[in-house]
C-alpha cells in the first residue's frame, strides 16, 4: 500500500497541513498511522467531511 504525507495530502486536498494533522489525531481518516512524528496517509483515503460550524453561531440540538 502506498502512503502519502501530510504536506503531499495537503496539496491533493486543498486543505492546511495542521488541519489534517488534527484530523489524523481525531481518526477521522481511517488507515492513517503514526510513525514516530510524522503520519503515514494511504494514498486512496478519502477526505473527510468539515464538522466544523461555519454559521459563527452555534446551534444546540435537542
Amino acid at each position: 500500500m502506498d502512503y502519502l504525507t501530510i504536506k503531499q495530502v495537503s496539496e491533493k486536498w486543498g486543505i492546511g497541513e495542521r488541519r489534517i494533522n488534527e484530523l489524523c489525531k481525531e481518526g477521522r481518516i481511517p488507515g492513517a498511522q503514526k510513525f514516530g512524528n510524522t503520519w503515514a496517509i494511504p494514498f486512496d483515503a478519502v477526505k473527510p467531511d468539515d464538522k466544523r460550524i461555519k454559521s459563527g453561531r452555534y446551534v444546540k440540538s435537542e
